[in-house]
């Protein structure tokens, strides 16, 4: 019952896909969405930087991925528009990468609804919080993540989710900490995520249970206007 209605929310979000692209997406592939603002500490395109490594996860017979960008750049950041620019010219390459547009809260619904991995890579220690991550385990995705904003209070690595670890990036150029971070990403999607996905379901099933149920009691508005309550009125 789990996997088939997780199976008909990625069909109900490909149509999107291929309304705006008229590529077809499997819903039986493990499908990572990296969707919400584009901004450059967020690093939207990162997988993309090592081309190599790129090209081998699109065109991995053994562990297929698909994978989809939406968000906005603000109207005037120049830097984020060229990087959306950028990713809609990639996807034009491969068959299972998308750039979709209009993202609005139903579509972030619908991507959130439909994503196995849902991607998070900003630069330590740029985000503030991380609320599509949030949103995104409360319904069913699992996040895989660098360790900032939200993630360091949340993810239990291999047990509701994936992070990777932190360096001394304090003592780390940008650039040595973008190479850092890249090659752990891969490491972590390459060795653990994908095998997981595709050889061992149940695992891969309670991951996904496990940050629903986590999520929940930790980061829901419920808890939080107690919190509120509590430290006005019993304090």
């Amino acid at each position: 019952m789990f996997d088939d209605r997780k199976t008909f929310l990625k069909k109900r979000a490909f149509e999107i896909v291929a309304d705006q692209t008229g590529k077809i997406f499997d819903p039986n592939v493990l499908t990572i969405v990296w969707a919400r603002r584009f901004a450059g500490y967020k690093r939207a395109d990162m997988l993309s930087w090592h081309l190599e490594r790129f090209e081998k996860l699109l065109s991995s017979a053994k562990y297929p991925v698909q994978i989809i960008w939406a968000g906005k750049p603000y109207p005037l950041d120049y830097p984020a528009i060229t990087t959306f620019n950028s990713l809609v010219q990639i996807s034009k390459k491969y068959k299972n990468v998308a750039v979709l547009i209009g993202y609005e809260l139903s579509l972030s619904k619908r991507l959130k609804q439909a994503s196995d991995v849902w991607l998070n890579n900003p630069r330590v220690p740029r985000e503030a919080s991380g609320t599509s991550g949030m949103t995104a385990a409360m319904n069913g995705a699992v996040n895989f993540s660098t360790d900032d904003g939200w993630i360091p209070e949340f993810i239990n690595h291999g047990n509701n989710g994936f992070v990777v670890p932190k360096a001394d990036y304090d003592n780390m150029s940008v650039q040595e900490q973008d190479d850092y971070d890249l090659n752990k990403l891969y490491e972590i999607l390459e060795q653990q995520i994908l095998p997981l996905y595709y050889e061992n379901k149940d695992t891969w099933r309670q991951i996904m249970k496990n940050g629903m149920m986590d999520v929940r009691w930790q980061f829901d508005s419920n808890r939080m206007a107690k919190e509120y309550y509590d430290l006005m009125y019993n304090g």
